[in-house]
């Protein structure tokens, strides 16, 4: 204590000091505790997008597979579509054995995230989707939607892997355009589709 203090203005000078160490001791903690919270948000966002790539890469893999096993499955489709007709039970047992190939194949496909995409007759044409392969005049679907499935499509983990290939019917067919807005965009207009694929929205117009 100075000669000049009191014994109460010694006790308030360090009862300052001690105040303003602890708000000191505050700022500190809050600052490191932002750290720690910035740090932990940091390690969080490393973790998920480690997440998300390994999960392109796994999805990435998988497409190319599934690619190559597409066309197993379209042989079998047009296997299917004509099967020989015959009383022999040992063909009816060849095409038993085929559809039940097909079926098995599809579950498989199924069970693995494999999407397949074959709109109904009547459905709008989506170009992150489909593809048109020609347009025709049409008395039964609007302008716009598809009136047959050439070649079902397939999407994987909501990856497009192989657009659908249809007909689609022309600007005025069945009384009006599908989604009924006068001058719309043009819908065959090629689009990029989810995941980086394009549908390849293209048409060979034919009457």
């Amino acid at each position: 204590m100075s000669d000049d203090q009191t014994p109460a203005e010694e006790i308030d000078a360090v009862a300052d000091a001690a105040l303003d160490h602890m708000e000191a001791l505050n700022a500190e903690i809050a600052s490191l505790k932002e750290q720690v919270l910035r740090y932990a948000a940091d390690m969080e966002n490393t973790k998920r997008r480690a997440e998300r790539e390994a999960n392109d890469a796994r999805a990435y893999a998988i497409q190319k597979f599934a690619r190559d096993l597409l066309s197993v499955g379209d042989t079998l489709g047009r296997a299917l579509m004509a099967p020989p007709q015959s009383d022999d039970s040992a063909v009816k047992n060849f095409v038993l054995g085929v559809e039940m190939t097909e079926k098995a194949l599809l579950t498989a496909f199924e069970s693995n995230g494999l999407k397949r995409l074959e709109p109904k007759k009547g459905d709008k044409f989506d170009p992150h989707q489909h593809q048109a392969m020609m347009e025709q005049p049409s008395d039964e679907v609007a302008g716009g939607a598809v009136i047959q499935t050439l070649q079902p499509g397939y999407e994987l983990l909501g990856r497009l892997v192989r657009p659908a290939m249809v007909v689609v019917a022309a600007k005025g067919s069945g009384g009006g355009d599908a989604g009924g807005e006068s001058g719309a965009t043009n819908p065959y207009a090629k689009a990029p589709a989810e995941g980086g694929d394009d549908a390849g929205a293209s048409v060979d117009r034919k009457a």
